[in-house]
């Protein structure tokens, strides 16, 4: 896109006066808790030094400590230009930091941040001066089960499909100049239906400026050839608009080829100006795509045709790396692999993944559901901690064409009595509400995998070893599993007391995982197979069978690599393929019987 620069961590709203600041940190432990009481911040005592974004933990932080630290600290010194602050805030971006976030500048408290998977910024404007300055960062972690913490190991040794834990800063640390009066944030909806776009801005400016004399220019374009523009007058630091996507001459609804799809992923750039008379305040550049995902009935439907969705898992972990991608080509030839395997998209696992890699989904039609990391103890505190973090996961993220499902809540972790109790039971449709409220279109599924209560796609996870007992069990009992008259998957059922199947689209959301390496260690589902021949046995058979279910509208497949103990992955963690790709993406897009999917 024309927005595109290699490595800004947020691709959808990009400025130009920027600075990346991953790369050599000071760094030190805290096991004792008493950097803030002897002010590391005015003195650092880390006698280490850190590879930023990655996390001790890992090779390339230049560290890979894997025992426990719950307290860690961060120094960096960095060079600001205080004439450029007349007219500019300075602003502090973390694109990720688990879990609780402190940050000082020049010995100077900035603030704090609570999370670790969502974006968090911190205006330091009246705490820089001109050239030099210091920035200390502590952050404090636990194994705390009522955190989100999504695959990270709460226990002193890695087991089952929890993993070595992710601590501290894990994305990029990045700094920006934003004009005093700017846009934060825009906010993009697409409709089909008659080719417009809303647009939902929000501003920073002095009340007494939120008179309509500024305005806000919105300019569309498509392979450079301008499509559409509009002005909006700011009256409040909130305002929405419409803005006409369609060239009457060249671009209708009736012309689908301006639609994105999974084969067609057609974008259109945008860019945004803040303008006071003719002096242009701020300026932004973005992107979006037309398209609409809803639900029909039993269907999942894609610009108003039913979506077959073959999907893999992706837990996005690197051997070196741990969360963190160790570059932004790693993102690409993981979605390139993905689609080189058959997939249409992926389901990103208890992982809010890099914005970049949602970027390049959006640039190569790549599906994606994406999910929050889990808590594993229902509390007033987890709910409390949960809520605030999905809720900027949602709309950090929202303007991605590529992701089709948001989903919160999986295999009822943190929620394990939902079955029964009604305040866990409550709290997934207060968070099916609170994200349909953001996103009117997506679907949402709350509980994916098992025991639903209220969800626009019933999804099951099922691990069994044989396609045809999966193929009987998901046919001959398909009333039964859906009126929750038996379980299934070591004695789950598909719905908490009190709900009931209503007709909404079922996918296998979950199944496979056949452990599959060159030697003894690791462990997947169902029992690990020894050979080539036998691995393409099982999956054929598993893939086939969820395939030939006449009511499933999609899959999605455990998983795309390897990961640390567990050997499931169609490829290993060094992205190897175990079996060659264009047989897999054979079995994966072969024609059935079954409503010729």
């Amino acid at each position: 896109m024309k927005c595109y620069i290699k490595d800004y961590p947020r691709p959808q709203f990009v400025r130009n006066q920027w600075e990346n600041l991953n790369g050599t940190w000071d760094f030190g432990f805290d096991d004792q808790n008493v950097g803030e009481t002897e002010k590391w911040y005015e003195n650092f005592k880390g006698d280490l030094a850190i590879q930023v974004p990655f996390t001790f933990e890992t090779k390339l932080s230049g560290i890979q400590d894997e025992s426990r630290h719950d307290n860690i600290w961060y120094h960096k010194t960095i060079q600001v230009d205080a004439a450029k602050l007349e007219d500019h805030n300075y602003i502090i971006h973390f694109e990720g930091s688990d879990f609780v976030t402190k940050l000082w500048v020049n010995g100077q408290y900035a603030g704090s941040h609570r999370g670790g998977y969502s974006r968090f910024s911190f205006d330091i404007t009246n705490l820089v001066k001109d050239g030099e300055n210091e920035l200390t960062v502590k952050v404090e972690d636990s194994f705390d089960l009522q955190q989100p913490r999504g695959k990270q190991r709460w226990m002193d040794e890695v087991y089952l499909c929890w993993y070595i834990p992710t601590t501290g800063i894990w994305k990029t640390v990045w700094t920006e100049y934003v004009p005093k009066i700017s846009l934060s944030s825009v906010k993009m909806t697409p409709n089909i239906s008659d080719f417009t776009l809303e647009l939902e801005y929000n501003a920073i400016a002095p009340e007494s400026r939120l008179n309509g004399d500024l305005l806000v220019e919105a300019a569309i374009s498509y392979e450079g050839k301008l499509v559409s523009r509009t002005f909006t007058a700011l009256t409040s630091n909130h305002v929405c608009a419409k803005v006409d996507v369609a060239m009457k001459s060249t671009m209708t609804y009736k012309n689908p080829g301006f639609l994105w799809t999974p084969s067609t992923p057609y974008l259109y750039d945008i860019e945004f100006r803040l303008l006071d008379g003719q002096t242009v305040l701020d300026e932004i550049g973005s992107y979006f795509a037309m398209r609409e995902i809803r639900i029909d009935g039993s269907k999942v439907l894609l610009n108003e045709k039913p979506l077959y969705q073959r999907l893999i898992l992706d837990q996005g972990y690197w051997k070196d790396s741990h969360l963190t991608p160790p570059s932004e080509e790693a993102l690409i030839e993981d979605i390139d692999k993905i689609h080189a395997l058959g997939y249409n998209g992926l389901r990103k696992h208890q992982k809010t993944e890099d914005e970049r890699f949602l970027y390049w989904c959006d640039v190569k039609g790549m599906l994606v559901w994406c999910e929050s990391p889990s808590t594993y103890q229902f509390s007033d505190y987890a709910v409390t901690e949960f809520i605030t973090e999905w809720l900027e996961i949602v709309k950090q993220n929202y303007n991605h064409p590529s992701i089709i499902t948001w989903t919160p809540v999986n295999e009822s972790w943190g929620v394990t009595e939902i079955q029964t109790r009604r305040d866990q039971q409550h709290f997934t449709e207060a968070i099916y509400h609170l994200t349909k409220s953001i996103d009117k279109q997506r679907p949402v599924i709350v509980n994916d995998g098992w025991v639903h209560t209220i969800s626009d796609i019933i999804t099951l996870h099922d691990y069994v070893a044989e396609g045809a007992k999966l193929k009987e069990r998901y046919t001959q009992y398909q009333d039964e599993l859906l009126n929750n008259d038996i379980a299934f998957n070591n004695s789950r059922l598909a719905f908490a007391d009190g709900y009931e199947y209503k007709g909404q689209p079922v996918i296998i959301s979950e199944f496979g995982g056949i452990a599959f390496n060159n030697d003894d260690s690791g462990w997947g589902y169902g029992g690990k197979v020894n050979s080539k021949e036998d691995f393409l046995k099982r999956f054929d058979g598993v893939v086939t069978a969820v395939k030939e279910l006449p009511y499933a509208c999609g899959f999605c497949y455990t998983q795309v690599t390897d990961v640390q103990q567990e050997i499931n992955g169609l490829m290993d963690i060094d992205r190897n393929f175990k079996i060659e790709p264009e047989i897999i993406k054979e079995i994966n897009e072969r024609k059935v019987s079954c409503l010729n999917k």
